[in-house]
């Protein structure tokens, strides 16, 4: 069975409600439309976020938006169970027992209004996780079309290799920009590329316009210069640098600015040249590359 296509850039939907923008339902409608017309097509999603909320505000949106399921693709995640009134937990703590993720995408489908999810995330390790069981609750929930595709997040390659024991794993969302970019270096990318695992990369952009650490005023600075090279703004440049590694990474981005959500997709356009890649790479290190 071939892997679900996402677009290029996906939208990322953990600020677009009460952890964010607190988007109305008219918002959250003009935001989905926004992406849609500049082709970002794919909403990533998680159980918790907006603690246990966002879900079902998007999902009261995307009802009454009109727009086709067929057009769209939803991500969402499972596993960490938080502190929140929507919940009982006690501590928070991770589950990924079979009952627990069958149960859990069952309440995103209904909080999303939809009948399927393209891909189901287990949000992050659990020391505890038994490949079984999990591999047991996926195919349940493929035979059953509830979910189209099945990877992980925040996993390392040995905990991957741990579940795909039991079950292909065909998606790995890790953190990764210019300014954080160890998964190139540790073997994290590298491997994903031999046991053909998309990379998805969380927060894209880093931290690089919310502080003016020295690392962060390096890349900025450098950005300000290529810009004028490449005719794109900085974020896209940001962007572009991910787009170029071999491993074919999908960056979630979390903007819910319409005018900046309207140039995320320049970054596919733009060729960047190879000791310009190196040049940020060097300005994040604050070195010369090896």
């Amino acid at each position: 069975m071939s892997k679900t296509t996402f677009s290029r850039i996906i939208a990322g939907t953990m600020t677009w409600g009460i952890w964010g923008k607190n988007a109305s339902k008219n918002q959250m409608i003009d935001l989905m439309r926004c992406c849609l017309e500049n082709n970002i097509t794919t909403f990533d999603h998680a159980d918790i976020y907006g603690g246990y909320t966002t879900e079902n505000t998007f999902g009261n949106a995307f009802g009454e938006s009109q727009i086709e399921r067929e057009k769209i693709q939803l991500i969402s995640k499972c596993g960490i169970q938080l502190l929140s009134e929507n919940r009982t937990n006690k501590i928070k703590h991770y589950d990924y027992s079979k009952a627990y993720i069958v149960w859990s995408v069952e309440q995103s489908l209904k909080n999303l209004q939809t009948d399927y999810l393209d891909l189901l995330l287990l949000h992050r390790p659990s020391p505890l996780m038994q490949p079984d069981e999990i591999a047991e609750a996926i195919l349940q929930l493929k035979k059953e079309g509830k979910i189209l595709d099945f990877g992980v997040s925040n996993f390392t390659p040995i905990q991957t290799d741990l579940i795909q024991t039991k079950t292909k794993v065909n998606y790995n969302q890790i953190q990764f920009s210019v300014a954080d970019f160890e998964a190139m270096l540790d073997g994290s990318l590298d491997y994903m590329q031999m046991h053909d695992i998309t990379p998805m990369a969380w927060n894209p952009l880093g931290s690089l316009f919310s502080t003016n650490s020295e690392k962060s005023l390096r890349i900025k600075k450098l950005a300000e210069t290529l810009s004028l090279k490449y005719n794109v703004e900085a974020d896209v440049l940001f962007l572009a640098w991910i787009l170029k590694h071999p491993s074919g990474i999908l960056p979630v981005c979390g903007t819910t600015d319409k005018t900046r959500i309207a140039n995320l997709m320049k970054a596919t356009t733009v060729e960047m040249e190879l000791e310009d890649w190196f040049a940020f790479w060097e300005e994040s290190q604050g070195y010369k590359v090896p």
